[in-house]
């Protein structure tokens, strides 16, 4: 195996130490998340749920997921042409002022859908080219916001940062939805404007963060093209890394069912739109609860083979969710998925944070971001189609079964993946 990364010990890049407002700094970092994250969330759920609506009224459910699908289809091509470059520009600029100006751009975007929703029934192709506007704002905000956290905690914390960071994303993935199902039953206008006054809560906590964002070692002198270049190289060479970005990358792609909620809520478990947000809340609060554990007991040992039972439960999940007539047992199954996941997550970010040197995070990042992150748009693209060629519940059967195939294969294909051991 070429690259950084051992089976055994990370070789990890010398680093500074953390700023001297860490404390406050990450604290302020975590609440801009929190906020962040719930404007999404709960704009997501008002967005699914109106695009079906509307849909619905003038075809079958097969047909009427295919529109679900276009929202993440709409969501997933400016990330597709904007991610790689935004990981450039993220070890050029200010990362900070990156992450500011994005989440100022999603707001923009809540503003948007709150005017159209008070329109009554807005046009598709309305919502739809607003989703891509806020598709373009993730691609430059997650290569910067990952690359930035390690400027403010610093190396030695990074492994209990991450997963204070994701209870902060988790900790939104179970409000958002919850509070999203419920405000979407009065008012679909009404979860907009909430979402908007999050994205406000999160930029000010933005602003307020002292940390400097400049990376400290800009190569200006490369051009953008190279960088985007030596990105890809880094993560292809580095085997560990790429086995990890695309185990998650064709299991989310196959296995993800946040597109078949609404769909299973309405139309196979007839639980509405309340219904609608306890399973969208349910995959969070499992998640939750595991990165509440990993934040005070972060996983150092055994990490390969954790990832792939975790990846291998996840997809088990998705299989019996897709068999399930229960409410209940739904939401249990995606409350394990949730916790799975969380286990997945917090290995493959914390690889990829401590392994790669501070003036290659943003274009690191970006390509896991490409990998990772539009895989969920993709996902819901791919789920739109296969619920019209299979049905919800074939979708997610299939789905499910195609995750564990999956997980068998890349236990072969990357052997120093699935022998990686510590994470210190």
């Amino acid at each position: 195996m070429t690259g950084p990364i051992e089976t055994t010990e990370p070789v990890l890049p010398p680093e500074g130490p953390a700023s001297p407002w860490a404390i406050r700094d990450f604290r302020l970092l975590w609440v801009g998340r929190v906020a962040a994250v719930l404007g999404i969330q709960i704009q997501s759920s008002a967005l699914l749920w109106q695009v079906y609506e509307i849909a619905r009224r003038d075809h079958p459910i097969e047909e009427a997921s295919l529109y679900l699908g276009l929202v993440g289809l709409c969501q997933f091509l400016p990330l597709l042409a904007l991610t790689l470059p935004a990981g450039a520009l993220a070890d050029r600029r200010d990362r900070k002022h990156t992450v500011t100006l994005s989440v100022m751009v999603e707001g923009g975007c809540a503003l948007a859908f709150l005017f159209m929703a008070l329109h009554g029934s807005p046009p598709l192709w309305g919502l739809l080219a607003v989703a891509a506007v806020f598709g373009a704002a993730r691609a430059f905000l997650a290569p910067a916001s990952q690359a930035f956290l390690p400027m403010v905690v610093g190396r030695r914390a990074l492994p209990s940062a991450i997963a204070a960071q994701s209870i902060a994303f988790q900790t939104g993935a179970i409000a958002g939805p919850a509070l999203g199902g419920v405000i979407v039953g009065f008012s679909v206008p009404g979860a907009y404007g909430v979402a908007l006054v999050m994205f406000a809560i999160g930029f000010a906590s933005l602003v307020l963060i002292r940390t400097s964002g400049k990376p400290a070692a800009s190569p200006t002198h490369v051009s953008p093209v190279d960088q985007v270049k030596e990105g890809l190289a880094y993560v292809w060479n580095t085997k560990i890394v790429l086995g990890a970005i695309s185990l998650d990358l064709i299991v989310v792609l196959l296995a993800g069912v946040a597109l078949l909620t609404p769909i299973f809520a309405a139309d196979i478990l007839h639980v509405g739109a309340v219904g609608f947000g306890l399973l969208r809340a349910s995959f969070g609060a499992g998640a939750l609860l595991v990165a509440l554990y990993l934040s005070r007991f972060p996983i150092v040992k055994h990490a390969g083979k954790w990832m792939f039972v975790s990846v291998a439960v996840f997809g088990l999940c998705t299989l019996t969710f897709g068999l399930s007539t229960s409410v209940w047992l739904s939401g249990a199954v995606l409350f394990l998925g949730g916790a799975a996941d969380m286990i997945s997550v917090n290995i493959r970010q914390t690889l990829i944070q401590l392994a790669t040197p501070d003036h290659m995070r943003g274009r690191v990042s970006s390509v896991s971001m490409l990998f990772i992150g539009a895989s969920n748009e993709l996902g819901e693209a791919y789920s739109g189609v296969a619920v019209r060629f299979l049905g919800p519940i074939g979708a997610a059967v299939y789905g499910g079964i195609g995750a564990l195939t999956a997980t068998g294969l890349w236990a072969r294909w990357f052997p120093d993946l699935r022998k990686a051991d510590r994470l210190e």
